[in-house]
C-alpha cells in the first residue's frame, strides 16, 4: 500500500533544498490501528515522508529523467513529538550531497515549529531499464504520473 505523504510544496531550491507539507486528518487509514486511543502519525510515515519530500528535489534535479527514487539509507533519526490529527507536518529537506545516483539529504520534521523528527537519509536514483530495457515504457509512464502529482502539490489547478 502506498501512501502520499506530501500535500502540498511550500518552497523549492532546485540543488539545494524543499520545503513540504502534509497536514494530518483524522480520516488517515493507518491511525485506525495506530493508536485507537490515541492516534499517531507512526514514525516510520514520518521518515517516508522525508524521503517523499526530498524525492521531489531529486526528480527536478534530474530533469525528470528517473523513474525510481528509493530510501538507500536512514541514519541518526530521530524523533521528538508526535503528529496527531488536526497538526501539520512541515518538511525541510536540504541536499548535503550528490554524487551519481546517490543523494545524501539532512531533513527535519516539525509541528508548530516543535521538532517531531531529525534524519540523515540517502536516496538512490535509477531507472527501471537500467537494469531490463523492456521496462522503458514502465519508465515513462512512472514518471509522467509523478509530474502530474507534482503538479498537484504545487497547487497547478491545470493538473
Amino acid at each position: 500500500m502506498k501512501f502520499y505523504l506530501v500535500d502540498h510544496i511550500e518552497s523549492l531550491i532546485p540543488g539545494e533544498r524543499i520545503v513540504t507539507i502534509k497536514c494530518l486528518t483524522a480520516a488517515e487509514e493507518y491511525l485506525a490501528d495506530h493508536f485507537p486511543a490515541f492516534p499517531v502519525m507512526p514514525g516510520v510515515l514520518m521518515l517516508e515522508a522525508c524521503v517523499q519530500s526530498a524525492a521531489w528535489l531529486v526528480r527536478i534535479m534530474s530533469d525528470w529523467s528517473v523513474s525510481m527514487v528509493v530510501l538507500r539509507r536512514a541514519q541518526n533519526v530521530r524523533y521528538g513529538n508526535f503528529v496527531a490529527p488536526g497538526d501539520t507536518l512541515r518538511i525541510e529537506a536540504e541536499l548535503v550531497k550528490h554524487q551519481g545516483e546517490a543523494f545524501t539529504f539532512k531533513c527535519v520534521g516539525a509541528v508548530d515549529k516543535t521538532t517531531a523528527l531529525q534524519a540523515k537519509i540517502e536516496l538512490k536514483a535509477f531507472n527501471l531499464a537500467d537494469t531490463d530495457p523492456a521496462l522503458a515504457g514502465a519508465d515513462a509512464e512512472i514518471i509522467a504520473q509523478m509530474k502530474q502529482r507534482f503538479d498537484l502539490c504545487r497547487g497547478n489547478p491545470s493538473a
